[in-house]
Order: structure tokens, then sequence, then C-alpha cells
């Protein structure tokens, strides 16, 4: 059993979270700016966003990163155009679809398309973002066979439905189901099972 030197008092129980902390700055000015997303990409990242950039630029696309994931946005009528180059292009190469996401932020949705490049091997994301008033975008089914299922399972929970989809039939629901169980105001609560 070790000992604790004499010089040293014993350890303290540590601190909640929240007592940590650094007290939120108020007033004037006084709020520190959101770190740069872009910041915390490594080399490779900045190359391969760059090129995603270039390869999109005639779509307008705005740049992001989440940790080293280089992230491009477009608008929703470019979704179709922009992952076809992804996949075309051989500075992307965008060959495999890993997942196609919807996340409600309450007033719009954000369909997120992820890819895998296999030479060399490295993953990018593009995304996009549909209004509640319009939840409709393009279908990317004729450029990856995989997003069918992921585009169904966004249809079946959050109710945007895919121009060009193949079979919007439910996936994960039963036929006739009330409501979209993904969207944020889903009651959960007041669900009543049959």
């Amino acid at each position: 059993m070790a000992e604790e030197p004499e010089n040293q008092q014993p350890s303290e129980e540590p601190k909640p979270a929240a007592e940590t902390a650094a007290p939120a700055a108020h007033g004037h000015g006084a709020d520190e700016p959101p770190p740069d997303p872009l910041a915390g990409l490594s080399a490779q990242g900045k190359e391969l966003l760059d090129a995603s950039l270039d390869v999109l630029k005639d779509l307008d696309p705005q740049a992001w990163a989440l940790d080293d994931i280089p992230q491009v946005k477009v608008e929703k009528q470019h979704t179709l155009e922009a992952c076809q180059l992804i996949k075309d292009d051989p500075r992307l190469n965008g060959q495999m679809l890993l997942c196609v996401s919807c996340v409600d932020y309450s007033e719009y949705f954000r369909m997120v398309y992820l890819f895998q490049s296999l030479e060399p091997e490295r993953t990018f994301s593009i995304s996009t973002d549909v209004p509640y008033s319009d939840a409709t975008v393009p279908s990317v089914t004729s450029v990856w066979r995989a997003a069918e299922w992921y585009e169904r399972e966004a249809h079946d929970l959050f109710g945007v439905a895919f121009d060009g989809h193949p079979d919007l039939s439910p996936l994960l629901l039963y036929e006739g189901f009330e409501g979209y169980p993904g969207r944020k105001e889903f009651p959960f609560n007041e669900y009543q099972e049959f």
C-alpha cells in the first residue's frame, strides 16, 4: 500500500462537472466565440476538404468538420448531383455509402450522408437542411443502392419524402401508423399500443 508523502494533503473528493466548469460569461462581448471546427482537421482531412470544395464548387458548398471528418453542406436541390460527383470524382472516390441519417432540429431536418473512400481509405460527409414546410429531398438511390433502406427509415420516422425513390413503403412501422416517432414533437407518452 502506497503512503502519501508527508508534505502532501490528502486528495479531495472530485467535484461535479457543474462545479468545476468555468462560469458562463455574461455581459457585453464577454462570450467567447465557439471553437473553429476546421481547426481540428488533420493535414489529410484538410486536403480532403479542399478537394471536396473544389469538386462541389458549382453547388455553393459550405465547409464544416466534425473531429477529423470533413463535412460539406449543400442546398437540398443539389443533393443528388453532389452525391454523384462525390462518387465519380477520383479525388474523393466516395464509392461506399456508410449511412444516411436524419436529424430533427425542431424547425428543420438535416440530412447527413456519410461516405467512405476505399483507395485511399478515408471518411467524408455532406449534409443538407430540409425545412419542415417542404420535407422533400432528391433520392440518392440511383447513386448508391444502399440508400434505399436509409431513405425508407427517414421517411418512416421523420416524414421526409425522397423524390425518385423506388419504394417508400414502411420499413420500421406498419401501414397506417399515424405520426413520425423520430420527430421531437412526437407524443410518446400519449401513444397507445394496439
